[in-house]
């Protein structure tokens, strides 16, 4: 995503322009932007970025799940048939993860599965942050995690990605 978006423009926009040139920045989840509108004007980046953290903060556990649920699994099935959105391919090449060996697929897989079994939703992570290795040694140290911790890290990992997105996306 290249910045095209000034926060001019961003402030301006109808109600069915803001969901579309933003709905995408929280992973399958238009409903965060189009209940951040309401908080215009946005008087910077952060702002606009906080008015979102803020509607995932106040939406109910049930919304927050459905979130995180929205993500791919790293690496994972979605990844190999080419079925990602455009920001989470982005993301995955850029730590490597469009390059694994044979071992390395194996090994997602099986924290994948581990991961979702225990926590009922996807690992996530800011991968551009990341290299593989990073991402395993978190991945194996997060299933330490209580199921109330994992939620409140992977949370935290959705608003590192996102303001990374929406740093691409709308220009300061």
């Amino acid at each position: 995503m290249a910045a095209v978006l000034t926060l001019p423009d961003v402030n301006q926009m109808s109600a069915p322009e803001f969901r579309g040139a933003l709905g995408g920045v929280f992973e399958h989840s238009p409903w965060i932007a189009e209940r951040a509108r309401a908080a215009r004007p946005f008087a910077s980046l952060e702002a606009l970025h906080a008015a979102m953290v803020r509607v995932v903060r106040d939406a109910s556990r049930e919304e927050q799940l459905a979130l995180l649920r929205a993500h791919p699994d790293l690496a994972g099935r979605a990844a190999r048939a080419g079925n990602l959105s455009a920001a989470s391919l982005a993301e995955q090449s850029s730590a490597g993860l469009d390059h694994l060996t044979d071992e390395e697929h194996e090994r997602f897989g099986r924290l994948n599965a581990g991961y979702r079994e225990k926590f009922g939703f996807p690992f996530i992570i800011a991968v551009r942050r990341q290299d593989k290795t990073a991402i395993l040694a978190a991945f194996e140290r997060r299933l330490g995690n209580t199921v109330a911790e994992e939620i409140e890290a992977a949370l935290a990992q959705v608003f590192d990605i996102t303001r990374l997105r929406l740093d691409a996306l709308v220009a300061a």
